[in-house]
């Protein structure tokens, strides 16, 4: 046996190796988290759609009482508080709110650019090298030199050693963005509508939101930015632990929020769990990452953390329940909500933001 021979035994058994630890590692997380209870499902798609019985002009109608006692110390963060948000001629990754976001930035700014940066500028080197070195000038006569078994053994190995490398930051990270939440977690439940987002609260009186983009006129008016802004914000405490359910009532959605590092699909007949928790007050908004119908450019997402006294008192403004504290009365309930969907003839539908439509796309009535 060669030393050719010998090299390739190793190399073939150390590929093994390696390629048994990257199946074995998340094998072992699963098998930490199999003891955990799953998050209770949806048994249909039909128990996230709107009530069928509800005639559409009842359902159109929002609440007209008055807010609950305690919401007046609530007050919308400004846009001054906008922290995600694209920026114009941005090439990086928008600046990172959460654990999982922080880990991930630097994962991809300290670890993977600069490999791929080394490995890209040694490949470069090499064919420029070729080309000076080994032109049909240079080099009159070509050289029949084959199989340097040293060379071999290195374009095998290191390649095989930095795959290992990111492999290990890569599962970390997949691992993390999908750990279960405390037992004593917020729960928010996101559901995708067409097309719009409904936001529900079951630990705190089983209320839903219902949010809208604003139109262009009253984005500006408000200081936040076009297609991005929405009349009622998915609004959660800062710098606590949240269980995040989603789900989809008609077609697949997802909820994507690039600045929280947070995306899951909104899958209609199943429920979809991650965790979030935002490390600074603001405003971060996302947008519908599935394409889901004519009007999918139209469903931004906007997220609003702020500290437990102002996330309680929003709580109470909108008829929630608080702690230990009983429901609110109907006489207590939320203020004015805007219409529930944004499909006319649909149940809860009302006049959705104006936007024009690209020649040959059907409008949104039509495509309801």
């Amino acid at each position: 046996m060669n030393f050719g021979e010998i090299a390739r035994n190793r190399l073939l058994t150390l590929f093994t190796a390696a390629f048994v630890a990257l199946l074995a590692v998340p094998q072992v997380a699963a098998a930490q988290e199999a003891g955990a209870a799953p998050p209770p499902a949806e048994s249909s798609a039909a128990a996230n759609a709107a009530d069928p019985n509800v005639p559409a002009a009842q359902a159109a109608e929002g609440s007209t009482t008055e807010a609950a006692p305690g919401a007046e110390t609530y007050t919308p963060l400004g846009p001054e508080w906008i922290k995600g948000q694209p920026v114009n001629g941005g090439i990086d990754f928008q600046p990172q709110y959460s654990a999982d976001g922080h880990f991930a930035y630097n994962m991809h700014t300290y670890a993977l650019l600069p490999i791929i940066t080394v490995i890209s500028l040694f490949v470069l080197a090499l064919l420029l090298w070729v080309v000076v070195r080994y032109n049909r000038k240079s080099n009159p006569v070509p050289s029949k030199t084959s199989h340097n078994t040293l060379i071999e053994v290195i374009w095998t190995v290191v390649p095989v050693l930095i795959l290992v490398g990111i492999a290990i930051p890569s599962i970390t990270l997949l691992a993390r963005q999908y750990d279960s939440p405390p037992k004593d977690a917020l729960t928010v439940k996101v559901t995708g509508y067409q097309w719009y987002w409904g936001y529900s609260y079951p630990d705190n009186g089983g209320f839903e939101v219902i949010s809208n983009m604003l139109d262009e006129g009253e984005a500006l008016a408000r200081g936040e930015p076009p297609q991005l802004a929405a009349d009622n914000r998915m609004v959660v405490p800062v710098g606590e632990t949240i269980r995040v359910q989603v789900t989809g009532a008609d077609v697949i959605h997802a909820f994507a929020v690039p600045s929280l590092w947070f995306k899951i699909d909104a899958v209609p007949g199943r429920l979809n769990e991650r965790t979030l928790k935002i490390d600074e007050p603001g405003i971060y908004y996302g947008q519908c990452s599935e394409l889901c119908g004519a009007r999918h450019g139209y469903m931004p997402i906007v997220v609003e953390a702020v500290p437990r006294p102002q996330f309680e008192a929003w709580l109470r403004s909108q008829g929630g329940t608080v702690g230990g504290e009983e429901a609110a009365a109907p006489a207590t309930a939320a203020p004015l909500q805007q219409p529930e969907s944004a499909v006319e003839g649909a149940p809860g539908a009302g006049d959705a933001p104006t936007q024009e439509t690209a020649p040959g796309v059907p409008s949104p009535g039509e495509a309801a």
